[in-house]
């Protein structure tokens, strides 16, 4: 979501097993360096005057920064990749509904933030047959994994990029469609970033941004890793992004759509 977050399972309901999007022993190095710049030499209460706010955490599975009132989750490594290519994830999440709601055409240029193993980039590349998938993860690993898995995924026309966790480093006015799975509550700097993807669209370029439903109790997701449509609206807009529709037929995430002015 990484920031890109790598593994979600059981421990979104509390348990303790070593998964996603709780803090375990497996945090990626770039989270404890990034959490370690925001913390140190700061008193207990800093204002920001760009909408990020650091304080001492009220949940312990996020870190002590808060974009637009909301604290952001901690970050995963590369070590629980395998999680994502589990044999039951299309089921709980209903990829194959997502991909089809994204109503890619050929010709379209996605980028996929958070790749991970390419879950979500190797089943969009023959949906664009001539365009192309930026898969973009901040963790080299990631992106050596997506190198060497290209070919046996007959996907050559996805290309690895290596961003960073202020900017995904893709083309200013190059990309028709960014998907954002499960990932945008872990950036730490979400302000930098939005701006970034939304230089990258094209105008009427479209931002597909997917995370849990905060409304629904129901979903078995700790609070701090769901988020409301309007938490997220509040956010995105406030990047000079519009808000099109949140398509409701995922079974426990939100499929909100954004789209850079024309």
């Amino acid at each position: 979501m990484t920031y890109y977050s790598l593994f979600r399972a059981v421990a979104f309901m509390g348990l303790t097993l070593p998964v996603a999007c709780t803090q375990t022993p497996m945090e990626s190095s770039a989270t404890l360096s990034a959490e370690q710049r925001l913390l140190s030499g700061q008193s207990a209460t800093v204002p920001d005057t760009s909408g990020y706010h650091l304080a001492a955490p009220q949940d312990p599975n996020g870190i002590g920064k808060y974009y637009q009132g909301r604290q952001i989750a901690h970050v995963m490594g590369h070590e629980g990749a395998e999680w994502l290519e589990r044999n039951d994830r299309q089921q709980e999440e209903g990829t194959d509904v997502l991909l089809r709601e994204l109503k890619l055409k050929p010709t379209d240029v996605v980028a996929d933030i958070g790749a991970g193993t390419g879950y979500f980039s190797f089943r969009i590349s023959p949906q664009v047959p001539k365009g192309k998938v930026l898969a973009v993860d901040i963790q080299p690993e990631m992106v050596k994994y997506l190198r060497d898995h290209k070919v046996q995924n007959k996907a050559l026309n996805v290309e690895p990029v290596l961003g960073t966790v202020r900017n995904p480093n893709l083309p200013a006015g190059g990309v028709d469609l960014v998907l954002i799975v499960d990932a945008y509550h872990e950036f730490d700097h979400p302000r930098e970033m939005m701006r970034a993807i939304r230089t990258a669209l094209r105008p009427g370029g479209r931002l597909a941004l997917v995370e849990y439903r905060a409304e629904d109790p129901s979903v078995p997701i700790k609070r701090i890793h769901k988020m409301s449509e309007k938490q997220a609206r509040k956010e995105v807009e406030a990047m000079g992004l519009e808000f099109v529709e949140n398509v409701q037929t995922l079974p426990q995430q939100h499929l909100l759509i954004f789209q850079r002015p024309k």
